[in-house]
């Protein structure tokens, strides 16, 4: 019989490394180097935490590389937040960071990124509070040992931080079983008469969005035992493009990918088509355009990038080109295959056409829409 193949069998080989192993030696820094007051139970100081995440250098040399390119006052907000009593929301459109940023703030404050619930459809309330080991229940009845905790009911008993992703995903009535957690920061078991208090050091974080389809609004009674921090797309082509080459960059070097930077000018491409249609109109405000259905974001132009930088290291030459991307792009503009091609085919005609430098670009993508 084969064993399959897991992280503690080749250590250092997980495909996408939790954030606090992937960066143990940029924390390992900070907290070194990090003199100022800490909450109870927290790993790095308010400061050192909004470090990690913006990028810095510390005075020993160390580069703390960014995490989140977008405002400072955005990230120095969502830290505060935790240090309070608070939850934190970020909310946002699909693809601005939130899980990103989640999975990070986590990290740095409690060292571990893994308590978390993954919002669906099908969330049912014991991922929220806990369940049961049916065969100690079924021989002894309810008890502590038959109880099986939570990564929330975890969290709040070691004082630690945890996850909720996509809370607008899970069913209404069961989103409200985080209200007296959030409120009371207790969490009843009736079955055993007793209930597990949160200890100083606990607090929650949420990601949701009100774009996608299939979710549900918050209650304003949840709602209001949240601190929202609305994470917003970027703001220009320049910070756009940024985020998207360190992505791919990081994303590359562990699928031993060519670097980056050999393709940068198709990089300005994809985000230049993706911003535009998002907003309906081109970068020099001359021609308006038609939406399409898809939110064209920031993580669906890492994706689009990241494939075609598979397709060149494999199928190419190793540099990023015209048509390693194009179908990429035109998967993720077209979800709609009837209005979608319309929009699609009209922006090939009247922009990508006429414009300078783009006839390599144009015929690419003119031969994966045909």
């Amino acid at each position: 019989m084969t064993v399959p193949a897991t992280t503690e069998n080749h250590p250092g080989e997980a495909l996408r490394p939790h954030a606090e192993d992937a960066f143990a030696h940029e924390l390992a820094a900070l907290a070194a180097a990090d003199d100022r007051p800490r909450p109870e139970r927290w790993r790095l100081s308010p400061w050192a935490v909004a470090t990690y995440l913006l990028g810095g250098t510390l005075p020993d040399g160390t580069v703390i590389t960014p995490k989140y390119v977008g405002p400072r006052r955005i990230v120095e907000v969502a830290v505060t937040t935790l240090a309070t009593d608070r939850a934190l929301l970020l909310l946002g459109v699909p693809g601005t960071a939130k899980t990103w940023v989640s999975e990070h703030l986590a990290a740095a404050v409690s060292g571990d990124s893994t308590l978390l619930v993954q919002g669906t459809a099908g969330t049912p309330e014991e991922a929220i509070r806990y369940g049961w080991n049916y065969a100690q229940l079924l021989a002894h009845g309810p008890s502590r040992d038959a109880l099986v905790p939570g990564p929330i009911m975890r969290a709040m008993a070691d004082g630690m931080t945890a996850r909720v992703e996509e809370l607008t995903r899970i069913p209404a009535d069961v989103q409200d079983t985080l209200i007296t957690i959030l409120s009371e920061k207790t969490l009843p078991v009736p079955e055993l008469g007793q209930e597990v208090q949160a200890v100083r050091g606990f607090n929650l974080i949420a990601t949701a969005n009100d774009r996608d389809r299939g979710v549900n609004d918050l209650s304003s009674a949840l709602r209001r035992r949240f601190n929202t921090v609305v994470l917003p797309l970027p703001e220009t082509a320049d910070a756009e493009v940024d985020i998207v080459s360190r992505r791919v960059d990081q994303i590359g070097r562990s699928l031993d990918l060519p670097a980056a930077p050999e393709g940068m000018d198709e990089i300005r491409r994809v985000v230049t088509v993706f911003r535009e249609l998002r907003d309906g109109v081109t970068t020099d405000g001359r021609t308006k355009l038609k939406s399409p259905s898809g939110t064209l974001s920031t993580a669906e132009a890492i994706s689009v990038v990241t494939n075609g930088l598979a397709l060149a290291a494999h199928f190419g030459d190793g540099v990023l080109r015209p048509g390693d991307v194009a179908a990429g792009i035109l998967g993720a503009v077209v979800r709609d295959p009837a209005a979608d091609r319309v929009i699609w085919q009209e922006y090939l005609e009247t922009v990508v056409r006429e414009r300078d430098g783009w006839k390599d670009f144009y015929r690419a993508c003119r031969e994966v829409s045909a």
